[in-house]
Parts: C-alpha cells; sequence; structure tokens
C-alpha cells in the first residue's frame, strides 16, 4: 500500500455520488453501477482520452454468477504454493501462512528462478512477434511487501521494448478531474506487450477506505466497477494475472527495522510508514474484502506467500510463465515472396 497515494484527495462526480445514495446491497450497488453506466456514457469521452468507467461498464459482458463461471483457459493454474482466491469464495488472509516456502531449499529455488525467467523472456518475444494479444500483470501489497524487488527479480532479462512498468501514485491534477479508472486504461498493455502495474486500481477501494477519503457507498460500487473493467480487458484479448503479495505484521516490522538500520535505505523510509503500520488491522481487512469481490474467472486474485523473497519470485515468476505458455503466442508466418531469397554479397 503506497502511503504516497493515500495522501491525495480522491472526489467523485455527482453522478457517482447520486449512484452511491441509493446502494444499500449488492443488488443495489450492480444497479446503481448499471444505471450510472447508461447515463454518462461517453460524457467524458473525448480525443485522445480513454473511455470512462462508465463505456467500460456497457461494454463488459453480461455478468453471470460465480457458479456457472470458470477460469478463463488462457490462465494456467498458479504454481503449487500460491493460494488462488476462487470466483464466490471468500478470502480468509489469516488462514495463509505467509511464512511459507513450500519445503524448497533457497539455493535450489534461485537456480529454479534462472530457468523461469529464459522462459518468459521466450514466451515474451513470441508474444511481441505474434501482435495479436496482451498481458497486464498487477502487484497489490502493504508497505514493504516487495512490489519492487519481486519486478526487478522476475523480469530481469525481458527485452524493455515488450516490457513496461508503470507505478501508480498521487494522480495529476488531470488524472483528478477523471473517473478513477481512467489513469489505469491509459497504461492497460496494448497488443504484444506485457504491462506490470506496481500498485494499481485497487487503491481505490484500499487506501480511500482505510483513509475514509470517499464515502462508503462509492467505494464499494466500485468493486463491480473494476470487475468491468477487467473483464472487458479480458474480452479485448488482455491476460490479467493479479498477486496479492502476502507479509506478516512480524516481518513488515523487520523490514522496516532493516531500512533504519541501513543508510543506503533511508531514502525508502518515511515516518508515515509508521503512521501506516497502525492501521494493519484496517488494511488486512480491506484487503481481504477486494480480493473475495474482485477475484474472477476472467481475473482471479493469487495469494503469494511473500515473507521469503526468493520463494515469492519463483512463483510468481513460474506462474506467469506458465501463463503465457498456456496463451501460446506464435511467430507469424514468414511471408510468402521471400521463399528462395538470398542475401547479396
Amino acid at each position: 500500500m503506497s502511503k504516497h497515494h493515500g495522501k491525495h484527495r480522491r472526489g467523485q462526480s455527482p453522478a457517482e455520488t447520486g449512484a452511491a445514495a441509493s446502494q444499500r446491497d449488492v443488488s443495489h450497488r450492480k444497479d446503481a453501477a448499471r444505471g450510472k453506466a447508461e447515463q454518462t456514457g461517453d460524457a467524458r469521452r473525448s480525443g485522445h482520452r480513454p473511455p470512462s468507467s462508465a463505456h467500460w461498464a456497457r461494454e463488459a459482458k453480461s455478468r453471470a454468477s460465480a457458479a456457472g463461471e470458470t477460469i478463463d483457459p488462457r490462465l494456467a493454474p498458479a504454481a503449487p504454493g500460491i493460494v488462488t482466491v476462487r470466483p464466490g469464495t471468500r478470502c480468509d488472509l489469516d488462514a495463509i501462512d505467509a511464512n511459507a516456502d513450500g519445503g524448497l531449499d533457497k539455493e535450489e529455488a534461485k537456480a529454479a528462478l534462472v530457468a523461469e525467467r529464459a522462459r518468459i523472456a521466450a514466451l515474451q518475444e513470441r508474444l511481441y512477434a505474434e501482435h495479436k494479444r496482451s498481458l497486464l500483470v498487477v502487484f497489490q501489497a502493504i508497505d514493504t511487501g516487495g512490489k519492487d524487488g519481486t519486478i526487478r527479480a522476475v523480469f530481469e532479462g525481458v527485452n524493455p521494448q515488450g516490457c513496461r512498468v508503470w507505478s501508480f501514485k498521487v494522480p495529476s491534477a488531470e488524472e483528478g478531474d477523471h473517473d478513477f479508472l481512467w489513469r489505469y486504461h491509459a497504461k492497460a498493455p496494448a497488443r504484444g506487450m506485457i504491462n506490470v502495474f506496481n500498485r494499481s486500481h485497487y487503491e481505490d477501494v484500499l487506501v480511500v477506505r482505510v483513509k475514509d477519503l470517499v464515502p462508503e457507498p462509492v467505494w464499494r460500487a466500485r468493486y463491480d466497477q473494476i470487475n468491468d473493467f477487467e473483464r472487458m480487458l479480458a474480452a479485448a484479448g488482455t491476460t490479467v494475472l493479479k498477486f496479492f503479495l502476502h507479509i506478516s505484521k512480524d516481518e513488515q516490522k523487520e523490514r522496516l527495522e532493516a531500512r533504519l538500520a541501513n543508510p543506503d535505505k533511508h531514502w525508502k523510509f518515511d515516518p508515515a510508514d509508521l503512521v501506516e503500520r497502525r492501521s494493519w488491522d484496517a488494511y488486512q481487512a480491506a484487503f481481504a474484502d477486494a480480493l473475495t469481490a474482485c477475484s474472477t474467472p476472467q481475473a482471479p486474485w493469487h495469494v503469494v506467500p511473500a515473507n521469503r523473497k526468493w520463494y515469492r519470485n519463483l512463483l510468481i515468476a513460474r506462474t506467469i510463465a506458465d501463463t503465457l505458455e498456456a496463451m501460446d503466442p506464435r511467430f507469424p508466418a514468414a511471408r510468402g515472396d521471400i521463399a528462395g531469397m538470398t542475401v547479396p554479397d
């Protein structure tokens, strides 16, 4: 959870406020979100700007009950050791051991990570050359959860021409003037690309909830809006992988103390971290609710035991590689008119 993101003031539009007022239960929230989508339509679209969340809601596939849906076949099962939140089930973070190591040896896991990175690099080249589909990898975690370190470790060696990493902090003035999803859609991957979100659209149902930046009916309505957004991305050919890096409170304390003890890490420490730590339980509740409400067949949440960094990195790299393999990108066929061509001296 970004301490910086939590300092901004996220307001809501009149349409959003009006929809929120009538929300009393899940059914009412869905009806309100649909109603707002129909009323606002393309009102916030212009020129180069991405479509608004109302447009996403309108274009998303019709909802189906979780019981009747199956996981998108483009998504390979998560690596053993990861807990996937099954759509329609409750996520219980307290039941997941953040200190798990899968019985693996640290050096063995590091060697295996090298092989998984090679798989990712090879499959990324095929995805880029195919230029038909894309992959979005989302990372969420509490402060010190390890998002930066995971991205560095997992994507080492991947051609930067086909991979982009985006970090979302305080919204700019322009971003703040749009619906909360606007800036995230602008960074969604183009065909052939792997894009990584270091924090994401989920900040707007996490930090805004804990810090009470918007009324509860507003952030609760956003669960459905997020699901519509991700459903639309999937329908357009973007595979969505979401990882929650699960650390314990004791582990967070050790990592904060390590930053204080190392002068080279002082730049990463902010006294606000200690204030945020007091809200540990509130953040855990917010994470659990978001993982429960927004684990869908098109974009299920994967909870990764993350106290042991080497284990975390291997699990995530293997899942990304397996997912790319399940997508099965292909190199384009050679042009017919090059058969028999020779390169002159």
